[in-house]
């Protein structure tokens, strides 16, 4: 999906802005510096500035704006009214973050893959794993710095994996959600990205029933894919300013579906896999989908329709929906809208961000085409992973 943006909420220049912006222009060389021998280097820099006399702004608006991790919980939201949200701050990642490359017959892709300092091999109750997938002219290292998932991963005790996908398959490193031959099972980018979850499972002590995938863009309309062909696989999806399956061909049919030109009501039935259909069962991936209402790259009207598709083998008058008003601590407001079974499974989630553009809600300033604003979708992600009561099998 070519598109181009920037990264929200720009502050005046101060040592914090300067240490970013070096950390950014050091991760995009390959250097890690949130773990390992340079794991250091940004303390380093901070104090030679500090030493140089400049010092960290502390403006009203670097107050307020919503960039810390919610509570497992999320945020307290009340029917009709709105309700600040509160946010404590992230812990430190102190964790490994590895370099990695799985091959298979539809291909090689390189992935990261981050363990939590609190992941041990011994026998016991395995860890959730989530799979996030970067947005095109992104990497797995700008994509982690911009979702802060690796903080939450020390949080909540999980492994985070990022593929990555090569500029020798899509110029602008998108990936290629729009491709026939990458959308099915079993071939192409999909069975890539899904060969990196099974040997990551397989590897290290992952609860299997508890595998997760969420993507931005490009990342979310492939995430929408693997939710469809490998149910048995991902127990739910996250989607960040995505597009529904199936919904482009080509890349003329693609930059249509963007711009909310396509008939999304020919849109194949999504989250009813290929698999499910062989076999007449019918399995709904649960579902939680992101969108700004001001995005001008992938209309909300994408945002809508996945959910609608996530529903579309639900008895929609047996789901009981609850929409509520919030705003975050940056003054994004927002709904949230939320449909539960008579089980009182929470089937999907639909987050409207009044305003919002291209961008990860929430996200740091420290990776690209990110919304500090909020609210923070790496943690209300994480926070509906974890309150699933239905798992994948694989």
């Amino acid at each position: 999906m070519p598109w181009s943006g920037k990264s929200y909420a720009a502050r005046p220049v101060d040592v914090g802005e300067i240490s970013e912006t070096i950390q950014r222009a050091l991760s995009s060389a390959g250097l890690d510096t949130t773990s390992g021998p340079l794991s250091g280097v940004t303390r380093t820099i901070e104090k030679a500035l500090a030493a140089a006399g400049l010092k960290k702004s502390t403006t009203e608006y670097d107050r307020t704006v919503d960039s810390r991790s919610h509570e497992a919980a999320g945020p307290t939201l009340i029917a009709g009214e709105r309700v600040e949200t509160v946010a404590p701050p992230a812990p430190a990642m102190s964790g490994e973050f590895v370099t990695r490359s799985f091959t298979n017959q539809a291909g090689t892709r390189t992935y990261k893959l981050y363990v939590p300092q609190s992941y041990s091999a011994e026998a016991g109750c395995g860890l959730p794993l989530v799979v996030m997938l970067h947005g095109c002219k992104q990497s797995p290292d700008d994509f982690a710095a911009g979702t802060r998932m690796n903080a939450l991963a020390e949080q909540h005790r999980f492994l985070v994996v990022y593929p990555a996908q090569s500029a020798n398959s899509n110029g602008s490193k998108c990936w290629n959600w729009f491709r026939t031959r990458d959308q099915g099972r079993e071939g192409g980018e999909p069975s890539i990205i899904a060969g990196i979850a099974r040997e990551v499972a397989a590897q290290y002590r992952i609860d299997q029933r508890r595998v997760f995938v969420a993507g931005l863009s490009a990342g979310a309309a492939m995430a929408v894919i693997l939710g469809v062909t490998y149910p048995d696989l991902f127990a739910a999806v996250g989607v960040h300013s995505g597009l529904p399956y199936a919904v482009a061909r080509d890349v003329p049919s693609a930059f249509s579906a963007m711009k909310g030109r396509a008939d999304v009501a020919d849109v194949p039935k999504p989250f009813v896999s290929l698999h499910a259909q062989q076999s007449q069962i019918a399995n709904t991936v649960p579902t939680i989908v992101f969108h700004g209402d001001g995005d001008n790259i992938v209309v909300a009207r994408n945002g809508a329709a996945i959910v609608e598709a996530a529903l579309a083998v639900r008895e929609r008058q047996s789901l009981r929906v609850t929409t509520q008003e919030g705003v975050s601590s940056g003054g994004r407001t927002y709904s949230r809208t939320v449909f539960a079974d008579a089980g009182d499974n929470v089937v999907a989630e639909h987050w409207i961000l009044r305003g919002a553009g291209h961008a990860w809600s929430g996200g740091s300033s420290a990776g690209s085409f990110t919304d500090s604003a909020g609210p923070d979708a790496s943690a209300e992600m994480i926070r509906f992973f974890n309150a699933q009561k239905q798992a994948g099998t694989a």
